[in-house]
């Protein structure tokens, strides 16, 4: 059976929001002044996730070493179509490669990332879909911080309140609070670029 790949996200007609999590030493100056400044690592590839259940999952709920904070960021939806029309998949897909050679050689030469991972329940089990992150490379990085992002939400104490109330086991109450997301609509070219079929 093959695998659903689908982007779920939040957005509006503009901006689509995306996630990471980070220290307060990166995370106040970036909500202060929506972009980020040093320490964020200009210099290497900052990965971008629109399934809040995902970081959930690999953040621990934003009690993880260094990812206490959970942002939110708004960029523009024109701006993630262009990083994903520049993707490269993260393994050889056969049925968006010819071959592995041809994989390669896209992928060295990659400025966008693209890599595909189970979705994960509110419980944080994974799902049969699989969830899209975004690795944007040192070469767009500035282009990132400085034009595509409207907007850097707080999103922390929201977790906060979602996690206590799973812990709680009141699922039913955590999932009213999530972030709505539904699936994104991409042209044709770019779904078969990144592997949605």
């Amino acid at each position: 059976m093959s695998k659903i790949q689908e982007i779920r996200a939040s957005y509006d007609k503009e901006l689509i929001t995306v996630y990471q999590a980070y220290n307060q030493a990166i995370a106040l100056p970036a909500i202060r002044n929506n972009k980020f400044e040093k320490p964020f690592s200009f210099n290497r590839m900052t990965w971008i996730k629109p399934s809040y259940l995902w970081l959930m999952a690999r953040s621990n709920w934003g009690t993880k070493s260094n990812q206490d904070y959970i942002v939110g960021i708004r960029i523009k939806r024109n701006c993630w179509e262009k990083a994903l029309s520049m993707g490269v998949l993260t393994d050889p897909d056969k049925e968006v490669y010819a071959n592995g050679a041809e994989w390669e050689e896209q992928f060295a030469k990659a400025k966008v990332h693209i890599q595909w991972d189970p979705e994960r329940s509110l419980q944080g089990g994974k799902l049969q879909v699989r969830s899209i992150q975004v690795g944007i490379s040192r070469h767009l990085i500035e282009e990132y911080n400085e034009e595509w992002i409207k907007e850097i939400l707080d999103m922390t104490p929201l977790t906060k309140k979602i996690n206590q109330l799973r812990k709680q086991g009141k699922y039913k109450e955590a999932k009213r609070l999530l972030p709505k997301e539904q699936v994104y609509p991409l042209p044709e070219d770019i779904q078969k670029r990144i592997g949605i079929r």
